[in-house]
C-alpha cells in the first residue's frame, strides 16, 4: 500500500514544468479569495448589515 504521507522529493528530481506551478498557485489563491469572501458574506448576513 501507498503511504499516505510523502517525504519531501529527491533532491535530484526534477521539477514540475512552470505552467503546472503556477496553475497550482493560482488555483489556490482563487480559492482563498472565495473562502475569504464567503465567511466575510456569513459574517455580514448573521450581524444584519446590508
Amino acid at each position: 500500500m501507498r503511504d499516505i504521507i510523502e517525504g519531501p522529493p529527491e533532491a535530484d528530481a526534477p521539477r514540475p514544468p512552470l505552467a503546472r506551478r503556477l496553475a497550482w498557485f493560482i488555483a489556490l489563491a482563487l480559492a482563498g479569495m472565495a473562502a475569504t469572501g464567503a465567511v466575510a458574506y456569513a459574517l455580514r448576513a448573521l450581524l444584519g448589515l446590508e
